[in-house]
């Protein structure tokens, strides 16, 4: 609006959220007109449920086109023209359920899959309408059904005797129906019932999306399917976070975390792996597929305030099991780069990173991991927490521990001496 010159506007042609003339208006049940575009973020992407103008709570979203203001809106642009003003087009009507229907048929007729895939990833980025249609009509269960055969062809062909010349690699299509289909959940943005739905089916689907890590070559299909696992469990309800997670499924997290494949990703796996690690069995699923290690090796390299935090976090459940604390043991920087982020990063990641301490001092603490403490610093560290302000229960916490092994620690010159004042009697 502020391109036009010198015309008034008339009010009603003005969206009540953009505050732009409206390119297609689309009218709530409470009478009130907005901009698709503008209403369908507001609704769903930004989860509102009321209408902005009247603030009444919306039990029904439907959006009705509301071709007379559409028209009145065309007619004046054309009458306008040299005010600046552009001829709003015609906006394309929302695709109905009986031609969504019919692409995802499609989907089942291996001349006919790629082009309806396509079609359909056009549909899902071009409007939130699109999203929530497609998903009504059961688009989740047909994209399943190609995420299933395509994985399974795969693993037909991997059992082949060699893989063939030249000429035949050539023959590998850029762009899967697998890339085409997770790209497609992805951005269908599955609601949240609809996710808790899909966790309840024994894990099926998250062993549809592990497949789909082990066979696919291209990044951007990997971190859909992470950021799509990492949506499933954020709905799930306390009872449904699985304790029977594969083997395979942990081995795909941390291949993901190792080849740094974006930043997204590793943020939607860390938390992933935090919220699956709410289960003890999963925390030694989690250790014996090498997670700490790797985690290990992000602290050594990243600067991320929040990485860091939820690698702390996702060690600290990890070093709940005895596994997880073997693994942190033997890795030579483990205890190590664990203990200098206290006081480094933040008040979040002290806590954390005291918290792996404790659990080592307590359920591990032989003879040579008390006296590796010793060397590399860590009881100094501890000194250093009750002389700092930083909270009760991480004096606490350090004084406990400090006590644990006060008979090999107390009387140590390996303490600096500065701080040996501070070793609780």
């Amino acid at each position: 609006m502020s391109d036009l010159k010198s015309v008034e506007v008339p009010p009603f042609f003005v969206c009540p959220i953009s505050l732009e003339i409206m390119k297609d208006p689309v009218t709530l049940h409470t009478g009130i007109t907005y901009d698709r575009d503008s209403i369908e973020k507001w609704l769903y992407t930004k989860k509102n449920n009321t209408c902005p103008v009247t603030k009444q709570v919306l039990l029904d979203v439907e959006l009705t086109p509301n071709h007379t203001v559409r028209r009145l809106i065309q007619s004046w642009c054309t009458l306008n023209p040299t005010c600046g003003v552009e001829r709003v087009p015609t906006p394309r009507a929302p695709i109905s359920k009986t031609q969504i229907l019919k692409l995802l048929k499609d989907l089942k007729t291996p001349s006919l899959q790629m082009k309806s895939l396509k079609r359909l990833k056009t549909l899902v980025l071009e409007s939130e309408t699109n999203k929530k249609s497609m998903e009504a009509a059961g688009a989740v269960e047909y994209l399943t059904y190609v995420l299933n055969n395509h994985n399974h062809n795969n693993n037909s062909s991997m059992t082949a005797s060699s893989v063939g010349d030249e000429s035949e690699l050539a023959e590998f299509e850029l762009v899967t129906p697998s890339d085409e289909a997770v790209g497609i959940l992805y951005h269908m943005h599955i609601s949240q019932a609809t996710l808790q739905g899909l966790l309840a089916k024994n894990n099926e689907f998250v062993e549809t999306l592990t497949r789909v890590l082990q066979h696919a070559v291209n990044y951007e299909t990997r971190t859909y399917a992470v950021m799509l696992l990492k949506s499933m469990f954020d709905a799930a309800q306390p009872m449904q976070v699985a304790s029977s997670l594969k083997h395979e499924f942990f081995v795909e997290l941390v291949n993901v975390l190792n080849d740094q494949i974006s930043h997204k990703a590793t943020k939607a796996t860390l938390k992933l792996l935090i919220n699956v690690c709410l289960s003890g069995r999963n925390r030694i699923r989690a250790a014996e597929a090498s997670a700490v290690p790797t985690l290990i090796d992000i602290l050594l390299d990243s600067s991320d305030k929040r990485l860091l935090e939820m690698v702390l976090l996702a060690l600290d459940q990890l070093c709940q099991c005895a596994e997880g604390r073997s693994e942190l043991l033997k890795h030579g920087a483990g205890l190590a780069v664990v203990s200098k982020k206290i006081f480094r990063v933040s008040p979040v990641a002290s806590d954390r990173a005291l918290r792996i301490v404790y659990s080592v001092a307590k359920y591990s603490g032989n003879d040579a991991v008390v006296a590796e403490m010793l060397q590399i610093g860590v009881v100094g560290k501890l000194c250093l927490v009750l002389q700092v302000d930083c909270g009760s229960k991480m004096k606490e916490k350090a004084i406990e521990i400090l006590k644990m092994h006060a008979r090999v620690w107390s009387n140590s010159p390996c303490i600096p001496h500065n701080l040996i004042s501070s070793y609780p009697s």
